[in-house]
């Protein structure tokens, strides 16, 4: 069983958008390793993947929570989802999503939930477009997590008026 990180509190919410019947039942497992408490998850089928299914956790732990969560359930297959984090007074907000083909995104988020993207990484973009290896317009769509969004709103959608479990721990 994994460790919770430490850190000051926060809270975040864990999306699953598709996963096959099999799997959930390992995802439960790998996030309660996470948070150290079992979790149970109440999963409705995901209309956009029929066979799918579909779950929400509202969770409350250390920062760095949505970082151990996104670890423990990368590279899985067939597996959709997005965890986030909301800032500390200490620690920046986190979201990542993950889905079959792209793999994970990270992004660093403010307080209002807006995607922070890095000077550097700004830097790196306009260089990348600069060369012609690609156009600047591609480069932000990759560094606000564009193919990710675009990927998984079909997903969202079929998920809206579906039920929020809420788990709370103490830290």
């Amino acid at each position: 069983m994994a460790s919770r990180p430490d850190g000051p509190a926060t809270r975040g919410i864990l999306y699953v958008h598709s996963a096959p019947s099999a799997l959930c039942p390992h995802i439960e497992w790998a996030v309660g390793g996470v948070l150290g408490v079992a979790v149970s998850l109440d999963w409705t089928p995901q209309p956009a993947q029929p066979g799918s299914y579909r779950a929400e956790l509202s969770w409350t732990g250390a920062a760095g929570t949505a970082a151990a969560v996104a670890s423990a359930l990368r590279g899985w297959n067939h597996l959709r989802f997005e965890i986030t984090e909301e800032p500390t007074s200490s620690t920046e907000g986190t979201r990542f999503s993950c889905t079959p083909d792209l793999g994970i995104f990270h992004a660093i988020t403010g307080p209002h939930g807006d995607i922070l993207i890095p000077e550097d990484r700004l830097k790196a973009a306009v260089v990348k477009a600069a060369l012609g290896d690609t156009t600047l317009l591609l480069e932000i769509d990759q560094l606000l997590g564009k193919p990710w969004d675009d990927e998984l709103e079909t997903f969202r959608h079929a998920g809206e008026g579906a039920p929020v479990r809420w788990l709370h721990q103490v830290v």
